[in-house]
């Protein structure tokens, strides 16, 4: 079962099959006539409107709800484009050969409009890259069980950062475990947490590390800055060029369900997601895992709505924070337009709505000091480019040691947040002085 949810769906043989099905699927449903009742060159007229047209709906329906009604919170790429007109003309194809089919025409008709439906989810699925296998697609953790997490607590002659030699028995790899952090301040309500262990974590007598709380997109998961965005693969590696040496992470479910957001921020309508963030997840961590005791060695990130989360929060609180990771975020916390977002997350209070914006937050604290920011973005991310420029901008304006990365290429996907990941914890890391 585990070998069925492990198979790889943006890469790999099971992709290429796909791709091959489809494709001879398509050239049979042309080549073939629905029926004898058809005529061969009616038949291949009639096959080539219907893709036409169908191409021409997916160009028309990726028009209204995601160009004007921005159904989706995201811009599309190319690639995305190209594959939903490809997914309806074939769709379309299949539908148009069931009028005067046999009875084994129409059965195979509707097998191709269900395998052509879904080999464009799984192309749409490989240009975002939100889920790597069945498991991910399914909603499925990869990560196995609840594994203990135990307090540790440094003896006095426990090695600090700058004293560390791993031991002989150290593992290779960190280690990622689900557990609960509950809101017993806020009376917040999550889902379980992820949280990652470095090598350096894991051995009889570790050294203190420091702690980056990161969060996901909404709709998201906890494991999927660490899984689907490859943040686990990068700490690993960093550790692994390190000593062992890496952050421990922190993924908090800062929604408390994927259909909600609570906008990191405490609310009558959302709960109190600001104070979950900023007070129960923080004493937890102190409680539980054998960090930095110090604002120095604390830093929090996200991607897209988590992204939004890090700059406000982190802006917010200098003296839990020194580090800010934002891939993707907005400009405000945001439920769709400001009318909305005002009316249903501010209760109206369109002056609390506009002190909750990032850059107000940091021209309100301005000025930082030891304050280190990474806003990361995908090239071709039309929608979140301008607003991640501008709070680069303006957090440099605020005193912050800030850093831009731009992801070639993509969009608002995983590929992006995977690749900001990858830089923004090198650039992190490396200024609390891990980088052994």
């Amino acid at each position: 079962m585990n070998a069925l949810l492990d198979i790889g769906i943006v890469s790999g043989p099971f992709v290429i099959v796909v791709y091959a099905v489809a494709a001879v699927a398509a050239l049979l449903l042309v080549a073939v006539r629905p029926s004898t009742r058809w005529r061969r060159g009616r038949w291949i007229a009639t096959a080539a409107l219907a893709l036409g047209v169908g191409a021409l709906i997916g160009v028309g329906l990726t028009w209204l709800l995601s160009d004007t009604l921005n159904l989706f919170g995201a811009e599309f790429t190319l690639v995305v484009r190209v594959w939903i007109a490809v997914g309806f003309a074939g769709i379309l194809l299949a539908l148009v050969s069931l009028w005067r089919a046999s009875r084994r025409r129409v059965i195979a008709s509707l097998l191709a409009v269900l395998l052509f439906a879904g080999t464009t989810a799984m192309s749409i699925n490989i240009d975002f890259g939100q889920y790597p296998t069945v498991r991910t697609a399914l909603g499925i953790s990869s990560i196995d069980g609840t594994l203990p997490i135990r307090p540790t607590a440094s003896a006095g002659d426990a090695p600090t950062i700058e004293s560390w030699a791993p031991p002989a028995d150290m593992p290779t790899k960190g280690t990622a475990a689900l557990t609960d952090i509950p809101g017993t301040v806020s009376g917040f309500t999550p889902r379980q947490a992820v949280v990652y262990l470095p090598p350096a974590a894991l051995v009889a007598n570790p050294p203190k590390l420091p702690v980056l709380i990161v969060m996901s997109g909404q709709p998201g998961t906890p494991e999927d800055p660490l899984v689907t965005d490859k943040l686990q693969q990068y700490l690993d590696a960093y550790a692994s060029a390190h000593e062992g040496l890496a952050p421990i992470v922190v993924s908090p479910d800062q929604l408390g369900a994927p259909d909600r957001n609570p906008m990191c921020i405490d609310s009558t309508a959302g709960g109190n997601s600001a104070t979950y963030l900023t007070v129960d997840v923080p004493n937890w961590i102190r409680g539980h895992l054998n960090v930095l005791d110090s604002p120095a060695g604390w830093g929090v990130g996200g991607l897209s709505q988590g992204g939004t989360c890090a700059i406000q929060l982190g802006a917010a609180h200098p003296e839990l924070f020194s580090a800010i990771l934002d891939a993707s975020g907005e400009l405000h916390p945001s439920l769709g337009d400001d009318a909305t977002t005002i009316a249903k997350g501010f209760d109206g209070d369109a002056a609390a709505f506009a002190a909750a914006a990032p850059s107000a937050i940091m021209a309100a604290n301005a000025p930082y000091t030891d304050m280190v920011a990474v806003f990361g973005v995908g090239s071709a991310d039309t929608a979140y480019l301008p607003g991640i420029k501008t709070l680069y901008a303006d957090a440099q304006a605020a005193g912050m040691t800030a850093t831009y990365v731009e992801s070639p290429g993509s969009a608002h996907d995983a590929t992006s947040w995977s690749y900001v990941f990858d830089k923004g914890l090198t650039v992190i890391a490396d200024d609390w002085g891990l980088n052994r």
